[in-house]
């Protein structure tokens, strides 16, 4: 006989068995809203396939001009690889502060300016430190992947505005005001657009700015591809409409501009009190941005800007390439960019462009991303980017065209 816990058991019983329970990660409920990125799923499947022309890549393919790598090399060999202040590297604020206030005409301090981890995080500071259960952002669509599962994790709606291809995917600021409603809290923007490549005028952004500001609705303005516009037109800021910065925040990086994509430089531009209050909420995600890269951005600033008027002529000769390539497609609705280096065309309503395109990169081996990447009313559309030499973009369409003469849609 034995005891346990003063009871006698027999030596026959038999003995517990131990299980374990195969649990899930206890993942926060927000990460539903994460969904699978429709680039990350084509270009993961691209990768093992032989013979691929990618009209994917969200990227330049241009180089980063000399004066700005030498000057992040010159930072490491001087041995600047410590930490910076969590707002930045003093010169890049100053530098920043200098370029936007030049450019735009209005006064800027140093202190309406947070230095980030690229657009990326910028835009990941302002939204989820925003977005609410209760809040409503009314978004562009299409637009970046990532505005809305920022605004959902943190418990905000997402009211998507559409736009179209036989308007050049141009916003039409009356479809933003009469969707204001009591629950909605901010506006979020993206000119140039990624991925329609439209250029919002003047007249755009100031009827939108001036009716968020008499109704106390923030505007959240993604400015990454701020240069590259490709037609003889003045680009229009946030910054260059509104007359205060307490309800605006501005964001950019060197990512576009300078072919600094990997070097993860970006900033936002808002009110003394919101950058006071980002700032600490800065030092507990990324704490500062990278300081070599930090250093090559006052230079990027400061430094001869040839590179980048040389840049738009190779966009503007490629996306007038491209606009023809489209247009003698069969199936595609096309129009002509003004900015960035994309277009994004539609196919017939009925068609699903997430299966054609995944059809297309295995019998014709061309990469692009379908438009349910974007948004909710763009299932029928492909995203291509000319962010590749000429030569590869008409490459790909000596097999796309063909390839889409024999589909029956």
């Amino acid at each position: 006989m034995a005891t346990s816990a003063g009871k006698t058991v027999p030596e026959s019983a038999p003995k517990r068995k131990l299980t374990y329970r195969k649990t899930k990660a206890r993942w926060h409920p927000s990460m539903q809203a994460i969904p699978v990125p429709g680039i990350r799923r084509m270009v993961n499947m691209a990768a093992e396939m032989d013979d691929v022309i990618h009209l994917s890549i969200g990227q330049p393919d241009l180089p980063t001009p000399k004066h700005v790598t030498d000057a992040m090399v010159d930072s490491i060999q001087a041995g600047q690889t410590g930490y910076t202040m969590d707002a930045g590297l003093p010169e890049l604020l100053v530098a920043l502060r200098d370029y936007y206030g030049n450019r735009y005409g209005r006064k800027l301090s140093t202190e309406n300016i947070l230095v980030t981890s690229g657009a990326t995080e910028a835009m990941y500071l302002a939204l989820s430190a925003t977005a609410a259960p209760g809040r409503q952002f009314l978004v562009v669509d299409p637009s970046f992947l990532l505005y809305a599962p920022l605004i959902r994790m943190n418990g905000g709606e997402v009211k998507f505005i559409p736009t179209r291809p036989e308007n050049g995917h141009q916003l039409d600021p009356d479809d933003i005001i009469k969707n204001i409603s009591m629950r909605t809290f901010a506006v979020v923007l993206n000119s140039p657009n990624n991925p329609t490549g439209a250029v919002y005028p003047k007249s755009t952004i100031e009827r939108i700015v001036e009716e968020c500001a008499f109704r106390g609705i923030q505007v959240f303005s993604d400015e990454v591809y701020d240069h590259l516009v490709l037609d003889d037109e003045e680009y229009s800021s946030v910054l260059s409409c509104g007359t205060d910065l307490d309800h605006l925040m501005c964001i950019s990086s060197f990512s576009k501009t300078y072919s600094m994509a990997g070097l993860r430089v970006g900033w936002i531009i808002s009110s003394q009190g919101a950058i006071k209050k980002l700032r600490r909420y800065h030092m507990f995600t990324t704490s500062v941005a990278n300081t070599p890269a930090q250093f090559a951005g006052v230079a990027a600033l400061e430094g001869d800007q040839q590179s980048v008027r040389d840049m738009i002529d190779i966009y503007r000769e490629r996306r007038d390439l491209i606009v023809d390539l489209v247009n003698q497609t069969p199936y595609l609705t096309g129009y002509k960019p003004n900015g960035g280096f994309f277009i994004f065309p539609d196919l017939p309503d009925h068609v699903d462009a997430s299966d054609l395109c995944l059809r297309m990169l295995k019998e014709t081996g061309v990469c692009t991303v379908p438009g349910d990447a974007f948004g909710e009313h763009c299932t029928n559309s492909i995203r291509f980017s000319f962010s590749t030499t000429s030569e590869r973009i008409e490459q790909a369409f000596e097999r796309i065209i063909p390839w889409m003469k024999k589909q029956n849609l």
